[in-house]
């Protein structure tokens, strides 16, 4: 992320101007016109929420949020509206915007810089004269007095976690395959300051991590898993937390080949539960929060080869677990399954699990949330779904009824990695259930990892959803 985001007190004859309003908010006029201003006030009072006025050498912007909203909807549209702001500054070939709150929020602002930072993000590495495609916003600068440079660089990290965590969504299996993924990650690890190790085949097989081994063997690359973990001095918990990520860098569905038609074509999205759990680490690493936080990712593709694991075959996982496989499609549970038990021997205070897991889920809810399931506190739960309401990566929870333990026995087998046409996100949370031995939360974020068009300020591609919503769990427990 190149956007340079400063607080300042002074508007600057050379920036664009971009100012939050009310209907009835009182406002400083001297950037504008007598004519302007009487524009403005008329496009207010017709309800306009977005008004754009072209002084030539800048824009100035008004963005009109609706003073009967509060919370985290407010916060939404004033990301919203952030997003348009980009998007005129990009059309007009303006770098630099001037932005304040006409009462001097610094929360709204704060989200409202948020969205024009993240609208503005492009992935054109493979694009040839990439310059001419990326947004034209270099810089940010913010008026208001509440706020602090502490604050501000606490903000901007955690849109440069996203910005990696989006690239590496949007990177091609041609480029990123499992080792690389590592390597990627060790270099957030090298920036950041977090501990890594990344374990090899050899390594992986030593542990008999039985589920991602067999997914890897329709794979001429080697599978990785690696372990990251940022625990500072004196952190407020005893027993660490622990992410887990999905990392299938590339999912063609095994020899139970998905269709290419709107299936296939992008899953190279696959590996985004990995590519967040790295993010929140960097994000927590470079903010320097005072809890100690492990993530792991089990990474391979998922191919079809003379040498894949097929349908039928038995699969003993890390703990002894025998996994009647009745679809290689259904490979992330089988990996996720063996870092779950490893997660066990940290005696963790709470693993959440990140994965793009089922269809079942993106069918059930579509983009606008994620599902969520798991045996976790309702005090956890409840702060897991404030956080979630507050960046508006909001949460849907699915129940973990025993019923649903009926679809996933196996006649050969202690259990199979399916459970039939019906609850399809609710039955792979069962069977990643099986796994756990601890406060746990699984998060399926299937229907809300890639955008296949643009999506506002969460844009096209991978979007890091899910990213921004930990982070603050985790900014949150450090504040109590």
């Amino acid at each position: 992320m190149d956007i340079n985001v400063f607080k300042t007190n002074n508007l600057d004859a050379q920036a664009s101007v971009a100012v939050i309003v009310g209907k009835d908010s009182i406002f400083d006029v001297s950037y504008l016109s007598v004519q302007e201003y009487n524009y403005v006030k008329q496009c207010i009072d017709k309800g306009d929420n977005c008004i754009v006025i072209n002084q030539y050498q800048r824009l100035v912007y008004f963005a009109v949020l609706d003073s009967k909203k509060t919370g985290s909807i407010l916060l939404e549209d004033a990301r919203k509206a952030g997003y348009k702001l980009q998007a005129e500054l990009s059309a007009h070939s303006f770098d630099k915007v001037i932005a304040f709150h006409a009462e001097n929020n610094s929360d709204v602002l704060m989200a409202f810089a948020e969205g024009a930072i993240l609208g503005a993000y492009k992935f054109t590495k493979y694009q040839k004269a990439n310059d001419d495609k990326r947004t034209q916003l270099k810089e940010i600068g913010l008026i208001c007095q509440p706020l602090t440079e502490e604050t501000i660089a606490r903000f901007v990290n955690v849109n440069k976690a996203l910005y990696n965590v989006r690239d590496l969504v949007n990177e091609p299996v041609s480029f990123l395959n499992a080792e690389q993924l590592s390597r990627e990650f060790e270099a957030m690890a090298k920036e950041s300051g977090f501990g890594i190790e990344v374990m090899n085949k050899s390594k992986i097989e030593a542990l008999k991590m039985g589920g991602l081994l067999a997914v890897n063997k329709g794979s001429v690359d080697p599978p990785t898993f690696t372990v990251m973990e940022w625990k500072p001095d004196n952190p407020i918990n005893k027993s660490p937390y622990v992410l887990i990520g999905k990392g299938v860098v590339y999912d063609t569905g095994g020899l139970s080949l998905k269709p290419t038609s709107d299936s296939m074509d992008y899953m190279k999205c696959d590996m985004s539960g990995a590519a967040i759990v790295a993010g929140v680490l960097y994000a927590i690493a470079k903010n320097k929060l005072s809890v100690h936080v492990i993530a792991l990712a089990p990474a391979t593709d998922n191919r079809p080869s003379g040498n894949a694991y097929a349908p039928g075959d038995v699969i003993t996982m890390m703990d002894g677990t025998n996994v009647e496989m009745l679809n290689s499609d259904a490979e992330g549970r089988m990996i996720l399954a063996d870092a779950l038990v490893y997660a066990g021997k940290f005696n963790p205070e709470l693993v959440i699990d990140v994965a793009t897991l089922t269809g079942s889920a993106s069918a059930a809810i579509g983009q606008y949330a994620l599902a969520a399931m798991g045996n976790a506190s309702q005090e956890v739960k409840n702060k897991l779904i404030k956080s979630s309401e507050l960046v508006f990566e909001r949460i849907v929870e699915f129940p973990l009824w025993e019923d649903y333990a009926e679809a996933l026995k196996s006649d050969i087998a202690d259990i199979k990695n399916v459970g039939g046409k019906q609850a399809g996100a609710i039955t792979a949370g069962k069977f990643l259930e099986k796994f756990v031995s601890y406060p746990w939360m699984h998060l399926d974020i299937a229907g809300v990892a890639f955008s296949k068009k643009n999506d506002n300020y969460r844009g096209k591609g991978g979007t890091g959803f899910g990213m921004r919503l930990l982070y603050d769990f985790f900014f949150g427990l450090c504040q109590q």
